[in-house]
């Protein structure tokens, strides 16, 4: 991870388990869930929002009244508007995507969800896919929601990052540790 990235993380990290743990006693966490899934689609889809967090051109009062605006506009639960206005005044709403994923990270740990990415060398069937996700959830005792993505250049098999572990069964690291092999010989 680049060291902005980590600073970014470090910093949505904070924020997110402060207005976590403001919802969790507020009993607001489907709230707050809905709230995170709502600003996400915002942020992908405004502009604008997105010129709001990362221009250095908007000093903090515009920045602050941005998120107010939005916060009324959207009806964030309390938490999450009062901690968006915090980051507006102390300069921190780069950091926003990172919140939002670190928010649904810390959601789903207390819904008991874990969520995979799966790459694969072609699509997955249906299935397949349900397959997939009762072997993980079998294995992690937590409810497993996959991110599904097509690579072809896997040439077969798949890739499943869950967590810190990650499970490479494709047939282009086949070749590429065959590959070392032959070298280490020769």
């Amino acid at each position: 991870m680049s060291e902005p990235a980590s600073i970014s993380a470090a910093i949505a990290g904070r924020y997110a388990s402060a207005i976590f743990e403001l919802a969790q006693e507020a009993k607001a966490v489907p709230a707050l869930e809905a709230d995170v899934e709502a600003v996400g689609a915002a942020l992908s889809a405004s502009a604008e929002l997105r010129d709001v967090i990362a221009s250095p051109i908007y000093g903090r009062e515009e920045a602050t009244r941005a998120v107010a605006a939005l916060a009324k506009t959207m009806k964030l639960s309390a938490p999450l508007a009062n901690g968006l206005t915090l980051m507006a005044e102390k300069r921190r709403l780069f950091a926003l995507p990172q919140l939002l994923s670190a928010l649904s990270a810390l959601i789903a740990e207390a819904k008991g969800e874990m969520t995979a990415d799966v790459t694969s060398a072609a699509a997955l069937t249906k299935a397949q896919t349900t397959d997939l996700a009762a072997a993980l959830s079998e294995k992690t005792g937590k409810t497993v929601k996959l991110n599904v993505t097509v690579d072809e250049s896997l040439i077969g098999g798949m890739i499943v990052r869950l967590g810190s572990q990650m499970i490479d069964t494709s047939i282009r690291a086949k070749l590429a540790s065959l590959q070392n092999t032959m070298k280490e010989v020769g």
